[in-house]
């Protein structure tokens, strides 16, 4: 029973936090098939990420920079942009900037639910460390995802205009905070709530900031005003 409650609570915030991203679209909300779609690819790309992580570890000569901001951060968003380039962008169904935020966030639960599990089950987590980890692994993919999705979403609606330089910036500005983040946590073993906590305040205060300006800029808000107005 007790191991049932943390495999509950390593699954929970994950969808919490993607029924949160979901509601948060405001004017023309994603089919949930299509949602539940890239979630389900974020949980499957955990195994491919392991495995390149698994390679360069025995590869190379580790140290905190490279464990954090190359075989940490940079396969897994790596990974998770290659992905959503290759099946979501061109998708029919991204037609408005918050799509790249909500497909994104989805890919990137996906891939922190999978890995909250194997937590869990090896290390026979307590539900206060279940609960720390909702608070900062969970909810820094989230937020690695909606900066990866705001500016993809950018790119697609640029009009041609400096697509491929957008593009790249999806992919780098997430890769940089999370290699961040994991380099706070590999190197201030007594000191890092003290960087994280402001950390995890600025990519959540910025992040919620994206989610506002991706709505806006939905072609969608006009026709969902018009409506309002008839009715």
């Amino acid at each position: 029973m007790l191991l049932l409650s943390v495999i509950s609570s390593a699954v929970a915030p994950g969808l919490a936090l993607l029924t949160f991203f979901y509601l948060k679209d405001k004017y023309d909300q994603e089919p949930l098939h299509m949602v539940l779609k890239v979630f389900l690819l974020g949980l499957l790309i955990v195994f491919p990420i392991m495995i390149i992580q698994r390679g360069l570890v025995l590869g190379l000569d580790g140290g905190p920079y490279v464990d954090s901001f190359l075989i940490s951060s940079g396969v897994e968003e790596c990974l998770k942009w290659f992905v959503l380039y290759h099946m979501i962008y061109n998708h029919t169904e991204f037609d408005e900037p918050y799509d790249g935020i909500l497909y994104a966030v989805a890919i990137s639960l996906g891939f922190a639910t999978i890995e909250n599990i194997m937590y869990a089950w090896y290390s026979h987590a307590s539900i206060g460390s279940m609960f720390m980890r909702a608070l900062l692994p969970v909810s820094g993919h989230a937020m690695f995802g909606v900066i990866m999705g705001y500016h993809m979403g950018r790119a697609k609606f640029s009009g041609g205009v400096r697509t491929r330089g957008i593009l790249f910036i999806s992919l780098l500005l997430p890769w940089l905070w999370h290699g961040i983040y994991d380099f706070i946590l590999s190197t201030m073993t007594n000191t890092w709530i003290w960087f994280i906590v402001p950390l995890m305040a600025v990519l959540w205060y910025g992040g919620m900031g994206k989610v506002a300006r991706a709505n806006s800029r939905s072609p969608f808000r006009f026709l969902k005003r018009e409506e309002e107005i008839n009715l």
